[in-house]
């Protein structure tokens, strides 16, 4: 039963982070994000049904820029160690990929963590439990539509306003859509909720 259980988490969480490399801007199936529960097990569990997570690693393309790749990497380790980081970074440097997002299913140590800020000059690397991944937030109904603009659009943006970086509201680093969008420092986003006088309006935060 606790296979079962494991299955059907292991399979949320795979189509959760293809929707989210897809939401990105990267090429993923659209037989990866509707797979059902069977054809998941069928694809990925042994004879005993248990899920192999390193059968379910991936890297894809970005849609506009063929050199923009990224690869996801799942771990078996429960509490993801340097050991383990060290790995995800020969992968990188072999396949000459620069981002790199790692699932786990417990926690990361804090040296781990410390791996990710140390190599951030040479590769983008980010982290997410497989209990951040077993529901979409942003596909959820309470959460607006979230754009990120290229760097034109936010110039653009802050011309016709006449506005400073400064004067923007604000979005966290660590804020779960951030994070979903891997967005990074002085990055923009635009946020379109229902509106019942206009039909919907816009909102802009910059990350910070």
């Amino acid at each position: 039963m606790a296979d079962v259980d494991e299955t059907a988490k292991l399979w949320k969480v795979n189509r959760t982070i293809h929707e989210l490399v897809r939401d990105r801007g990267f090429l993923v199936s659209d037989d990866e994000i509707h797979m059902d529960l069977q054809r998941f097990r069928d694809l990925y569990a042994n004879n005993s049904g248990t899920v192999d997570r390193n059968q379910l690693n991936f890297y894809t393309t970005s849609r506009t820029n063929p050199t923009d790749q990224i690869f996801v990497y799942f771990t078996e380790e429960r509490s993801v160690g340097v050991k383990t980081m060290r790995k995800l970074l020969g992968i990188l440097e072999e396949k000459s990929i620069q981002r790199g997002i790692i699932v786990f299913p417990g926690s990361m140590t804090p040296s781990a963590r410390k791996v990710i800020v140390a190599m951030s000059a040479q590769y983008r690397l980010e982290e997410f439990s497989e209990a951040d991944l077993l529901v979409n937030i942003v596909h959820h109904t309470l959460v607006p539509r979230h754009e990120v603009l290229t760097p034109e659009e936010k110039k653009t943006l802050l011309e016709k306003y006449r506005l400073k970086e400064t004067q923007l509201p604000r979005i966290q680093l660590a804020d779960p859509v951030a994070r979903y969008y891997g967005l990074r420092r002085g990055q923009v986003v635009k946020i379109t909720r229902p509106s019942e006088t206009s039909g919907r309006y816009a909102s802009y935060r910059i990350c910070f």
